[in-house]
């Protein structure tokens, strides 16, 4: 048997997908118009957009508490909240606010580095899309010291960061917290951050150039000040701001000429950053900068399916196998960057890309109830235990068990954004005074289109576990609008009706189609992303192959023994290790692959928490043999994938696979079984 099949796609043709805009940069410029060259405001947009000279975004967010989420999404910030991040000051002593350095009026304390930062810009967010009252008055009362904190110079905060390296200021745990504060003046449009930021910056700005390009985090990660000097220019018109972004772009760590780093978070955070400054110089080349950089990570370590690479804590060269782990603080910061992407280059190709490690990644880096996560997720990953799996893991120590400890310390805070940024995005505005659908999940949103006028949208859906969308459409009067609806990339044959009669859909996968029409009340869009199987073989991975199913991809089912070793009753340390065989390969037919597969669907409503082994809503079926060779290695891993197709004398099964997002134990690229000659031992 061959192990080139007809497959759907391997990284070599990623670029089909690649860089497929809504709005070229020739139609931004034009719809930025006078306003291009004059530094005056948008005027014509009903929410913050960029002023000139900034090019404009093809994407706007709207206005953080506009999009409501429903269904599973909202079940997940809800353990969030329940769990880790909502309680974290319950074991984080850096998230507590008596002796904090962060909570003091002069900056004098102690935990001031970017622990808080991390833990506030997500649990600030998570209140503010859950309108939950209670996050909100507790981060409200971190805000409120930080506001209280600034000195006559701008400086504000750890005064112990002014000199932190080598006398001169540490700048990263400040980027992070100017994050808090653009979520909470989204929010609540409190009046004293625009001024307090504003103050910081030109104190930033007065800083020598050499200051942007010292240490490691901040020259590396210091896109982040970009993207903040853009929003407070788009609110202020400071036109300090745009010097201040371009002295950081010039003196910060090169992203325009390749990978500069390749520790894994600052390769999610910074690849980025030509993007970003994009909108600044306004030649197209940045853009592709970033997309050149994404391309290279992928095709080098990205070489297995959930939508990571393989960075545990490094990219080095000669580990690619999908035993190779991808940090969690790395899952939410690649989501971070794919979303702000999509808003700058108006490709759903990035959205496409945000939701593979959304639905394939980050559940299964958090226990199901969220009150625990491991530093590193795998594509390959049979055992999690405690053990030390260096030289083969970058680190020593506990990489794979769940902690809700120190052991992660900066995963522990940071995965806090993940799900609250995820749930800002589904929904976004356009240029055209419409709504785009970006990331579908149950949700409704409240928003001003056309005319001015408000409408709200409810979108009634179990994506990823369904293929139909339905939207329903609440309008005080009839208005004209453009509803910009995202077609992912793997569905070549959308469907769609508007109350009940069939509408044709212009625009492939990964791109926008979009229905512009006279809105009223009552009226009904029902989307249908048809899923099929679909596999990918892995060339540079040995011919291994991954079935996916619309946007999910399929792990074996591995049976579960979840056993404590540490920790307490309310907080406790998990161990999970198989308890049935997960050496298998795969026996497809050679002519009709994805026809190898059944597809089994749970009737039913979907299950609250539908990452689970038990709970998931749908499930493959295929047949499979052991590999008996294929065994944990001498460290605690699972062994490297060789070249398929393989010999195996086992007897043929019929296996089960199910949702990557939810096998905390899991094999997603699988050898081939092959037969004859071609077969290897």
């Amino acid at each position: 048997m061959k192990a080139t099949l007809s497959l759907r796609v391997t990284l070599a043709s990623l670029a089909a997908f690649i860089v497929v805009p809504v709005i070229t940069v020739a139609e931004r410029e034009a719809a930025g118009g006078a306003r291009a060259s004059s530094g005056e405001p948008d005027r014509g947009s009903f929410y913050v957009a960029n002023r000139g000279p900034l090019a404009p975004a093809a994407f706007l967010k709207l206005p953080i508490g506009s999009i409501r989420p429903k269904g599973w999404l909202r079940r997940q910030l809800e353990l969030e909240a329940n769990g880790m991040t909502g309680r974290l000051p319950e074991i984080s002593k850096w998230c507590k606010y008596e002796n904090s350095a962060w909570a003091s009026p002069t900056g004098q304390g102690q935990f001031g580095w970017e622990e808080l930062p991390y833990w506030l810009k997500g649990y600030g967010d998570l209140g503010y899309v859950l309108k939950d009252e209670k996050i909100i008055k507790e981060a409200r009362k971190w805000i409120d010291a930080v506001l209280s904190s600034q000195e006559p110079d701008g400086f504000f905060g750890p005064r112990a960061n002014k000199t932190g390296l080598e006398g001169k200021p540490d700048l990263w745990p400040h980027m992070v917290m100017l994050n808090v504060l653009q979520s909470f003046h989204e929010f609540s449009g409190d009046e004293r951050v625009l001024p307090f930021m504003t103050k910081y910056c030109r104190w930033l700005d007065a800083q020598p150039g050499e200051c942007f390009g010292d240490g490691d985090w901040r020259r590396i990660r210091f896109g982040d000040n970009i993207e903040t000097a853009y929003w407070l220019y788009n609110r202020t018109g400071d036109a300090f701001l745009l010097d201040l972004a371009k002295k950081i772009h010039e003196h910060m760590a090169d992203w325009t000429s390749g990978v500069i780093n390749w520790h894994n978070v600052n390769v999610a955070q910074g690849f980025r950053e030509p993007a970003l400054y994009y909108l600044q110089a306004r030649d197209p080349k940045f853009l592709r900068a970033a997309e050149r950089n994404y391309e290279k990570v992928m095709d080098l370590y990205g070489q297995f399916p959930g939508g990571g690479f393989a960075g545990d804590e490094n990219c080095r060269a000669g580990f690619t196998d999908p035993r190779q782990g991808f940090e969690t603080c790395g899952i939410v910061e690649f989501m971070h960057s794919f979303e702000m992407l999509t808003k700058i280059s108006g490709s759903p190709a990035w959205a496409d890309r945000c939701e593979e490690l959304a639905f394939n990644s980050l559940p299964a880096a958090v226990t199901p109830d969220w009150k625990g996560l491991h530093y590193l997720t795998c594509a390959n990953q049979v055992a999690l235990d405690k053990g030390n799996h260096a030289p083969a893991i970058d680190n020593g120590g506990t990489m794979f068990s769940y902690s809700p400890f120190e052991v992660y310390r900066c995963c522990q805070h940071n995965v806090s954004h993940g799900w609250p940024y995820y749930a800002e995005e589904l929904w976004l505005a356009t240029p055209d005074h419409g709504l785009c659908a970006s990331l579908y999940a149950a949700s409704e949103v409240t928003a001003r289109v056309g005319d001015g006028s408000t409408v709200t949208i409810s979108e009634e859906t179990d994506y990823p576990f369904s293929d139909t969308i339905t939207l329903r459409v609440a309008a005080g009067k009839p208005v004209q609008f453009p509803l910009h609806l995202r077609i992912p990339r793997w569905c070549p044959k959308p469907e769609a009706k508007i109350n009940g009669k069939p509408v044709a859909l212009k625009g492939g996968p990964s791109a926008c189609s979009v229905l512009d029409r006279t809105w009223k009340d009552g009226d009904v869009v029902r989307l249908r992303l048809p899923m099929h199987i679909a596999l990918r073989t892995w060339a540079k991975n040995h011919n291994a192959v991954s079935i996916d199913y619309g946007p999910l991809t399929f792990s074996l089912k591995i049976g579960e023994k979840w056993t404590r070793y540490g920790g307490t009753d309310a907080w406790p340390e998990w161990e999970v290790l198989p308890t049935s065989a997960w050496n298998y390969g795969l026996v497809l037919n050679e002519r009709d692959p994805a026809g190898s597969f059944g597809v089994v669907k749970k009737r039913g409503a979907l299950a609250a928490n539908p990452f689970t082994s038990d709970a998931v809503p749908v499930t493959l079926r295929v047949k499979g043999k052991k590999i008996p060779a294929w065994k944990m290695d001498r460290l605690g891993l699972v062994g490297p994938l060789q070249d398929s197709p393989v010999k195996s004398d086992e007897r043929m099964e019929t296996v089960m696979l199910i949702p990557m997002g939810a096998a905390r134990l899991r094999i997603s690229a699988f050898p081939l079984i092959g037969f004859g000659s071609q077969a290897r031992e």
